[in-house]
């Protein structure tokens, strides 16, 4: 004979996925441009600046933060702390929310 457990959720658990879930896509975003620059991508195809848009906000301070001389490094130093900032700051909003 097979129980059947039925779980009610307060919606705290799916409200924390969701934070989570925007911020990881926040930090793929950044993931892609930097690949994207540093594969020497096409600068004027539709999907770069697409990324572009969305990726330069997203990276708030961080662009600039270091100046290394060589341009990709920068751009992986700068737009990889911003995908690590957003992965961070994901999880402690979600654990506080999931609490």
């Amino acid at each position: 004979m097979t129980t059947r457990r039925w779980h009610v959720s307060s919606g705290r658990g799916t409200a924390a996925r969701v934070v989570f879930g925007v911020t990881a896509i926040f930090a793929l975003i950044e993931a892609v441009y930097i690949l994207l620059i540093v594969l020497g991508a096409n600068t004027a195809n539709g999907f770069y600046t697409f990324i572009q848009s969305l990726a330069e906000p997203l990276a708030l301070f961080f662009p600039g933060l270091f100046a290394t001389g060589n341009y990709n490094l920068d751009v992986i130093l700068n737009y990889g702390l911003a995908a690590v900032f957003w992965l961070v700051i994901g999880s402690i909003i979600a654990r506080i929310i999931g609490r």
